[in-house]
Order: C-alpha cells, then sequence, then structure tokens
C-alpha cells in the first residue's frame, strides 16, 4: 500500500490546532488551580505538557494512517468529522475545568470525550492495528483524567 503523506497534514493541524486552542484555556498556575485539593496520585504538572504532545502527535499519526487506509472519501469525511469533533470537546474540557472553573461540567464533558476517543480507537482498529496502538495511550489517558477530574471534584465539592 502507497501512503500518501497529504493525509496526514489535516489530522496534524486538528491536533496542533486543538494543542494551541487547550493550553490557552490552561491556568495551572492559577490561584484557583492552586487551592484546589488534589489527589495524591495526580502526576506532578511537569509531566502533563510532554504527556500530552505525545498524545497529540500520536493522535495525528493514527489519524493519518486511517485516513490512508480507509476505501473512499466518504469514511475519510466521516472519520476527519470524528477527529474534529473530539477535538473540540478536548478543547472544551481545558476551557471548562481551568477559564470557567467548573469540574463538574468538565468531568461530564472529560466522560464525552472519552466514548469519541474510543469511537476512534474502535474505527481505528477496524482498519489498522498500528493505528489502534497509537490511539490507545490516549484513550487510557483520557479516561485517568476522567478518574482524575472525578477525584478532584469529589475532594473539592463547591468546585468554585
Amino acid at each position: 500500500m502507497s501512503t500518501d503523506w497529504k493525509r496526514f497534514i489535516l489530522p496534524s493541524a486538528v491536533c496542533a490546532g486543538a494543542a494551541t486552542l487547550g493550553a490557552l484555556g490552561t491556568k495551572v498556575d492559577s490561584a484557583w488551580y492552586s487551592n484546589l485539593k488534589k489527589p495524591a496520585w495526580q502526576p506532578p504538572g511537569r509531566v502533563f505538557g510532554p504527556a500530552w504532545t505525545t498524545l497529540y502527535s500520536l493522535t495525528a499519526f493514527a489519524s493519518g494512517r486511517v485516513l490512508n487506509r480507509l476505501p473512499n472519501s466518504r469514511d475519510r469525511r466521516a472519520y476527519l468529522g470524528e477527529l474534529g469533533a473530539n477535538m473540540a470537546v478536548n478543547v472544551a474540557w481545558s476551557w471548562l475545568f481551568f477559564s470557567a472553573r467548573r469540574p463538574d461540567a468538565s468531568l461530564l464533558t472529560s466522560a464525552v470525550l472519552e466514548a469519541s476517543t474510543l469511537r476512534l480507537l474502535t474505527k481505528a482498529a477496524k482498519v489498522d492495528r498500528v493505528s489502534a496502538a497509537a490511539l490507545a495511550p490516549y484513550t487510557a489517558w483520557v479516561g485517568f483524567a476522567t478518574v482524575l477530574n472525578a477525584e478532584i471534584l469529589r475532594l473539592n465539592p463547591s468546585g468554585r
């Protein structure tokens, strides 16, 4: 199978855009976030930047491979639509949690994000095992982040 490298451009742009917009909404240095009670098992803040950079890169790579293996333009458009929706929900989480200071709303958003990420993984698995393997860390991390969000909400019931 020949690889059309152009099919990596759009997923890369979508993931880079989500990373940028999400970072703009993330305020880890805010007094509000600093004062939240967090579980002892939360990773240190310095882990999140490299982790997300890796996850976005793997997602773009996996999505390019999926687009190269889908049989027609209709299926490729559908996958890109789901990737775009996934990244939009991903961005919304950052803004809801950090900027709006709504761990309650962000928890619901995180659950939606996990469902969307599992759907991308399932679609990828149907066409390419390597793509599915590349999406697995994103799926696992979002699941972990959902549990972490729930624990932060539990420890801070007022949330604001």
